[in-house]
C-alpha cells in the first residue's frame, strides 16, 4: 500500500509511493539525486530516502517528492500508517550523489542504471533533465543536455515504478531520452504500450559498453551487488572514476 498527498488538498492517490507537500521547509538548491535525512519526533530511527522530484517542482511551487517504499522500517511505517498532511518533521539534504550543471559546463551524455526502487533519485535527474532542456529551447540558453539513456530492472512490470512518468518524458523528448525496461520475472502478458521498451532478462554489460563515451557520465543506484558489477565493469573499461557515480542503500 502506497499514499500521495498535496499540501493544499487531501487527495490520495496509491502509486507512486511519494509523499509529496513541504510548504515551509527551508530546503535550500536540493541538487538532483540528493539523498535525505528524515528526521521523525517521536522516532528514534532516522529515515533515508529519495527526492524524486526536479529541483524546479521546489523553486516554483515549494514542493518536493520523495519516494518512500512500504517496508517494517520504522521511518516508513510512520509515513505510510501515521503522517498526515500537517505533520511536521525534520529534514536534512545533501550527499555527493548529484547531478547539478552550470549553464557554461560542456554538454555531457548520462547513462542511469537503476535496479528496483533505486529508480526513486534517477528519475530526479530525467525530470532535471527535461527541464534544463525546455529552458534552453524557450529562452535560448542555459545548459545544453546531451542525450540520456535509463537502463531500468525489476522483477515484473507492475514492479517498474514510474513507468508512465518515463514513457511521457522519453516521449517528449524522443531526440534526447530513451529508456530500456528490463524484467527479470514476469509471469504476465505485457501490454501494448510497454512492449517496445521491455526486455526479459537483466541489464548486461554489454548493452552499457555501447553508451561508453568520453562525454558520459554514468550514474547507478540498486542492490549492491549490481552497483558493484556496473562500477568495476565501467572502470575495466578505462572510465575515469570521477565519470561514475553510484549508491548503495541496502
Amino acid at each position: 500500500m502506497c499514499r500521495y498527498f498535496s499540501p493544499y488538498s487531501d487527495h490520495r492517490r496509491a502509486n507512486p509511493p511519494t509523499r509529496r507537500g513541504v510548504e515551509g521547509w527551508e530546503i535550500k538548491d536540493p541538487h538532483p539525486l540528493s539523498p535525505v535525512d528524515f528526521f521523525i519526533p517521536g522516532v528514534s530511527v532516522v529515515g533515508g530516502f529519495s527526492i524524486c522530484s526536479s529541483p524546479r517542482l521546489l523553486e516554483q511551487e515549494r514542493m518536493i517528492e520523495l519516494a518512500v517504499k512500504y517496508t517494517n522500517h520504522p521511518p516508513a511505517l510512520w509515513i505510510h500508517n501515521q503522517c498526515t498532511l500537517d505533520s511536521e518533521v525534520a529534514m536534512r539534504v545533501g550527499g555527493e550523489f548529484f547531478f547539478d550543471p552550470q549553464p557554461a559546463d560542456a554538454s555531457r551524455n548520462l547513462v542511469l542504471i537503476a535496479g528496483g526502487v533505486g529508480i526513486n533519485p534517477l528519475l530526479s535527474i530525467l525530470r532535471h533533465a527535461a527541464d534544463l532542456h525546455r529552458e534552453r529551447a524557450n529562452k535560448g540558453h542555459g545548459y545544453e543536455i546531451g542525450t540520456i539513456r535509463l537502463f531500468y530492472s525489476a522483477k515484473n512490470t507492475s514492479e517498474l515504478l514510474f513507468k508512465k512518468n518515463i514513457l511521457d518524458l522519453v516521449n517528449e523528448f524522443p531526440e534526447k531520452i530513451a529508456c530500456s525496461l528490463h524484467v527479470t520475472k514476469q509471469t504476465t502478458q505485457i501490454s501494448a504500450d510497454l512492449k517496445p521498451y521491455i526486455t526479459e532478462g537483466r541489464i548486461t554489460e554489454k548493452e552499457i559498453r555501447c553508451h561508453i563515451s568520453k562525454e558520459t557520465l554514468f550514474y547507478i543506484c540498486g542492490p549492491p551487488p549490481m552497483t558493484d558489477f556496473f562500477s568495476k565493469e565501467l572502470e575495466s573499461n578505462h572510465i575515469p572514476k570521477e565519470h561514475i557515480y553510484f549508491e548503495k542503500w541496502w
